[in-house]
């Protein structure tokens, strides 16, 4: 008898198991329950789809049920959700329409991703507040923008309540979070004409980011004629008195708006697993070994929903990205057809587009978060250009990088420069020393490549090594 391989969630971290296993094992019963019609889709593609760049949502999947089914031979069970896990009896019970199915299994993948967190603030379940965690989220904002770009087009019945006067609906919109999401909505939105009001609680927006990248963002969006209301915690969404959000309301302002887009972070789905006694860990996300083994047997956690380990503290951290999604996502495929497989560490290491400039981050940069790991951080920050001076259409890099006082290890850094000048790319130098455990000094001797097209002689990465290893000498 074959052993039976059952994976609840069929995004990233589920479907790279399950494809991983397939290719490892030909005979191993694979079973994936997903609780919607949606499976393997890059949601981070969602707002440049609500922006219009991306003409499908269809276009953001990249393997559709049927290729799984009949080409992969997984049982691929979509509108099906798992309710409860018995791990004494090695069965999970699924939902469908009513219906209820009983599935044993031999091994286990808890894959349930991630939910938009909603604070706690009165009015965000009102008409015309949206919230952007899932490819039915990214519809119905796009048919919003779509309300407001074809108004010549549709009659009075189509219009949505959020929107009664369609030659109006080009705006004003508030945006609650000043994160990635928010950040790409925001020119999403702007780009179709709208005015765009972005609220964030803190004094600056990309808070996991440098001062300097998270001042040259937000005065980029601001150049953009995005409103940035900055120290602005929102306290209402208020009610027009039928339902529909009419303004943002924060301590200091009151701002009219046809609809909110609530951008304020994800947290991780735990409630299955913890119904079941699997352990959270510190972050409160699913705690899992380097196999991505959880505190019960044969039962595994991977992608949104579970921890890491940070490859600079060495403890647990929360990084809910595409990337550790799917390396751990295959890391279990691999050990549950009989090659364990470590999943690896994070360095948090993420990206972001706003408009026209492109900003990157990896590693420590908060400085009370490096302390407490035991190292005394020292930050450095230059500017320099991003290819030789007598090259045509160049731009600048910033660059702020991080270090132990002590030890001279490379902590972290922080990346911006105009889109297209390698802010994001030149990141990757930076990851390469973090997974290294490079000193400062190291990385000031990387060899990376150089052309005028390209870079200059000492590229702005090593430029600040050699900076902040002239302070740390």
């Amino acid at each position: 008898m074959t052993d039976t391989f059952v994976i609840v969630g069929g995004d990233a971290a589920g479907m790279a198991a399950a494809s991983k296993a397939r290719r490892e094992d030909s005979d191993l019963e694979i079973v994936v329950f997903e609780k919607g019609e949606w499976v393997s889709y890059g949601a981070c593609g969602l707002p440049y789809y609500v922006k219009g760049e991306i003409q499908s949502l269809e276009a953001l999947v990249s393997v559709t049920p049927e290729e799984f089914r009949e080409e992969r031979d997984i049982d691929l069970r979509t509108g099906h959700e798992v309710v409860a896990i018995d791990p004494d009896d090695r069965t999970v019970t699924a939902v469908r329409d009513g219906d209820e199915v009983v599935q044993s299994y031999d091994h286990l993948l808890l894959a349930t991703g991630a939910e938009s967190i909603v604070p706690p603030i009165d009015g965000v379940d009102l008409e015309g507040v949206y919230t952007l965690g899932s490819m039915s989220d990214g519809k119905e904002l796009r048919e919003y923008v779509a309300r407001a770009r074809d108004s010549e087009d549709l009659q009075q019945a189509d219009r949505g309540p959020a929107c009664r006067y369609l030659e109006d609906c080009t705006g004003p919109v508030g945006v609650v979070g000043g994160g990635y999401i928010g950040i790409e909505m925001a020119e999403a939105l702007a780009a179709n004409g709208f005015e765009v009001h972005l609220f964030q609680r803190s004094d600056r927006v990309l808070t996991g980011f440098s001062e300097a990248t998270s001042e040259a963002v937000a005065d980029h969006l601001r150049d953009r004629e995005v409103v940035v209301h900055l120290g602005s915690e929102v306290r209402e969404l208020a009610d027009d008195g039928d339902g529909t959000v009419e303004a943002v309301v924060t301590a200091a302002d009151r701002v009219p708006v046809e609809a909110a887009l609530i951008g304020t972070g994800v947290r991780p789905r735990t409630g299955l697993a913890e119904d079941a006694g699997i352990e959270l860990g510190p972050t409160g996300a699913i705690a899992a070994d380097a196999y991505r083994e959880t505190n019960v047997p044969d039962v595994y956690a991977a992608g949104d929903c579970a921890e890491a380990t940070h490859v600079v503290t060495g403890e647990s951290t929360y990084v809910p990205l595409a990337l550790t999604a799917n390396r751990h996502g295959r890391a279990v495929g691999q050990t549950v057809t009989g090659t364990p497989t470590e999943g690896g560490g994070v360095a948090g290491t993420a990206a972001v587009k706003a408009f026209d400039v492109e900003a990157a981050r990896t590693g420590i940069l908060d400085r009370d978060e490096a302390r407490e790991a035991g190292f005394d951080p020292v930050s450095e920050t230059i500017t320099a250009k991003s290819r030789a001076g007598y090259y045509p259409d160049g731009g600048d890099v910033t660059v702020t990088l991080t270090a132990d006082r002590d030890s001279g290890r490379v902590l972290g850094a922080s990346l911006v420069s105009e889109y297209g000048e390698g802010a994001v790319h030149r990141s990757h130098a930076v990851v390469g020393a973090l997974e290294a455990s490079a000193t400062v000094f190291e990385l000031e001797n990387y060899d990376l490549a150089y052309a005028p097209p390209f870079n200059t002689t000492w590229d702005p990465v090593l430029v600040a090594a050699k900076v902040l290893g002239g302070e740390l000498r």
